[in-house]
C-alpha cells in the first residue's frame, strides 16, 4: 500500500454535508459523481495530499443506507491507494483477509476498488484504489 488515498464519510444529506465540509475546510469540493453499483453519489474534497470523500445513498436499501440506519453518520471507510489491485487482492487473500468482492470494481473518482471486511481489520472498512490509467 502506498498512502492513505482518501477517508470516507457517510451523510444523509450531501447538499448539506458539502455545505459544511466547504465551511470547514475552506475549499468547496473538486468532484461530485453518481457510483451506480455502489448506489451513492459522492463528492470529494481536496486539501493538499489528503482527501475526503462524502458520501450519500441514492437507495433506501444500499450499503450505505444500512451504514446510516446501524450506526449513523460519520467514518464510513478508510481507502488505500494501491500499485496493482489485483497484486494486493491476492496479497491480502493469502494473508487470511477475507475481501468483499473477488474482483475489483469501478469507484469513484477513476479508480478501481475492492474493499476488505471490517470483521478482519478491527472495526474499520479498508478500500483498495487503484488509479485508473
Amino acid at each position: 500500500m502506498e498512502k492513505i488515498e482518501h477517508i470516507g464519510i457517510a451523510v444523509k444529506d450531501l447538499k448539506q454535508a458539502n455545505e459544511t465540509y466547504g465551511k470547514l475546510l475552506g475549499v468547496q469540493p473538486y468532484k461530485t459523481e453518481i457510483v451506480n453499483a455502489e448506489n451513492v453519489i459522492t463528492s470529494f474534497f481536496k486539501i493538499g495530499e489528503s482527501k475526503v470523500e462524502l458520501l450519500e445513498s441514492t437507495n433506501p436499501l444500499g450499503v450505505v443506507a444500512k451504514f446510516l440506519d446501524k450506526k449513523g453518520e460519520g467514518l464510513h471507510h478508510v481507502a488505500y491507494s494501491v500499485k496493482n489491485i489485483y497484486d494486493e487482492m491476492k496479497r491480502l487473500k493469502t494473508e487470511g483477509f477475507v475481501l468483499l468482492n473477488d474482483e475489483p470494481k469501478y469507484g469513484a473518482d477513476n479508480k478501481l476498488v475492492c474493499f476488505i471486511h471490517p470483521k478482519d481489520t478491527n472495526g474499520v472498512l479498508i478500500e483498495l484504489c487503484q488509479e485508473i490509467i
